[in-house]
């Protein structure tokens, strides 16, 4: 039903068409305050920034995880309106930068607001010192991300024999560290990846507590896997698997926080190109569309992404190439898309679950515009009163 519907939408509305759902947005945040009860939602902005995603998740409550001034401005619109008093409350508890690394002129940007912020090295927290000294700060702790779509140990994440002194460090500079944080690796199908980070920080923050510094808060980052196919791990079994480890590791009195950004939004897109160009290359057909890697489809470069194409009618099928419609030999979508080897120029084609670092990333290289962005089941509001 939503791939007919979304070819009906194609025809009135043209393409590239990203259809947007946001009652599957919300069904997702529920899906995930239902399974995750003792854990306080933050969406990761970066895994798609569309103002009306930002919108529909504050009506709901959800808290944010930003990394840029930008995002958090994005974030900010909607509590403009409160007296400075709940502004402060909202930004303190609802609202966590997880970069660990921050230009000063954004620390500097960000003081008055005294937000909750990562770190992960010394020179991070003298920054902080110089230009944000208002915050709190979350330690960000490097931990296991194998079998994870994207990595991220490599960059973020200091080493757990660090952290002790980095606590210490913060404090002696006069800030507060609040709590400890980890993430595991985007698109993470290893429950290992989390029974060992969840194990390896409660020895931090058991050390930390028994040194007498007062930890509150343990963010548990994202990685939670979305469906894509058959293979992934089902939500429901890593829920049980985070909830049981969470109660055997942490106190009642310690906040648990996560940043779903996949998760939230990825099944909640779909979108519909069209062939503009139709040739056999090597033995092989290569559909031409509208929409390439620079465009909706960049989630395939920055992301890991494996694209899914379909077609709206059947036909003999061959393995086919789909590229992008720029004059880069680099946007190639894919050369290993099972469809109809008898589509012709003008027909269309439908890609599912692409609502996740795909818009986010769109560039307008060449000189080729995004997807137009359709949106279902919007309801526009002010948010919680």
């Amino acid at each position: 039903m939503r791939k007919q519907n979304s070819l009906a939408l194609a025809r009135e509305h043209g393409t590239p068409l990203f259809i947007l759902d946001h009652e599957i947005i919300r069904e997702n945040y529920r899906i995930f305050k239902r399974l995750l009860p003792r854990v306080q939602c933050y969406y990761a902005v970066k895994a798609n920034s569309i103002q009306e995603i930002i919108e529909t998740l504050f009506n709901e409550g959800s808290s944010f995880d930003v990394a840029s001034y930008s995002e958090f401005m994005q974030v900010y619109r909607y509590i403009s309106h409160f007296d400075t008093p709940r502004q402060e409350h909202f930004v303190w508890d609802n609202i966590i930068f997880s970069n660990t690394i921050k230009d000063a002129a954004t620390l500097e940007r960000i003081k008055q607001y005294k937000p909750l912020i990562t770190y992960d090295n010394e020179d991070e927290i003298k920054k902080i010192k110089r230009a944000c000294d208002t915050a709190g700060l979350v330690l960000r702790l490097k931990v296991p991300d194998i079998g994870s779509q994207v990595e991220m140990s490599s960059k973020f994440g200091a080493e757990p024999a660090d952290a002790a002194r980095l606590i210490r460090d913060a404090f002696d500079q006069g800030l507060t560290v609040e709590g400890l944080s980890f993430h595991v690796g985007s698109q993470c199908g290893n429950l290992d990846n989390y029974t060992k980070a969840l194990a390896v920080t409660a020895a931090v923050f058991r050390d930390a507590r028994q040194k007498g510094f007062p930890l509150k808060l343990v963010d548990m980052g994202g990685g939670f896997p979305v469906p894509y196919d058959a293979q992934t791990v089902p939500f429901e079994r890593l829920a049980e698997t985070l909830n049981t480890e969470i109660e055997r590791l942490f106190p009642e009195d310690v906040e648990l926080l996560a940043e779903p950004g996949r998760f939230i939004v990825a099944t909640a897109a779909c979108l519909v190109s069209e062939i503009i160009g139709k040739a056999r290359r090597n033995g092989k057909i290569f559909y031409h569309i509208n929409d390439g890697v620079y465009h909706t489809f960049s989630g395939v470069v920055f992301d890991h992404w494996i694209p899914n194409f379909s077609a709206y009618r059947e036909g003999p099928r061959e393995i086919c190439a789909v590229v992008g419609p720029t004059c880069d030999s680099f946007d190639k979508i894919t050369l290993a898309a099972d469809l109809p080897a008898d589509l012709e120029i003008g027909d269309f084609l439908f890609t599912d679950n692409i609502g996740a670092y795909s818009t986010a990333s769109s560039t307008t290289f060449n000189g080729f515009p995004g997807a137009k962005i359709h949106h279902k089941n919007l309801k526009p509001g002010a948010g919680p009163a």
